[in-house]
C-alpha cells in the first residue's frame, strides 16, 4: 500500500445518553462521515492517494464532530456536513487548512 498524501480520521464515537463526556454521535458525526465518504467517492480521492477512516473518540467530545488530517496533525471541530467540501478542497487538495474550523489551541493541552 502506498503512503497516502493525506489521511483524514473522522470521529464516529457514540456513548450512552447522559454520558458526562457526550459524544460526536450526539452532535451529528454520522452525517459528517457520510458527507466525507460521498465526496471521496464522487471525486475518486482514494485513487488519488488520499485515505479516509472513521474512528472512535479523538478526545474533545464537547467540541464534536471532530476530524484530524495527517500528516499535519490538524484537528477540526464542530464540523457540519456542509463543511466537508471546504476541508477537501482547501486542505486535502490545496494544502491550506480551513481556519474557521480549526480546533482551538487549548484542545491540545
Amino acid at each position: 500500500m502506498p503512503k497516502p498524501k493525506k489521511h483524514i480520521l473522522v470521529c464516529v464515537q457514540g456513548r450512552p445518553q447522559g454520558h458526562p463526556r457526550g459524544s460526536c454521535q450526539d452532535k451529528g458525526c454520522g452525517q459528517v462521515w457520510q458527507a466525507f465518504s460521498d465526496e471521496f467517492t464522487t471525486r475518486n480521492l482514494w485513487a488519488s492517494g488520499f485515505q479516509l477512516t472513521n474512528t472512535g473518540c479523538l478526545g474533545p467530545c464537547q467540541a464534536g464532530p471532530t476530524a484530524i488530517v495527517y500528516p499535519e496533525g490538524v484537528m477540526y471541530t464542530g464540523i457540519k456536513p456542509t463543511d466537508v467540501s471546504a476541508i477537501i478542497e482547501e486542505h486535502l487538495l490545496l494544502d491550506a487548512p480551513v481556519e474557521r474550523l480549526l480546533a482551538p489551541a487549548d484542545i491540545w493541552s
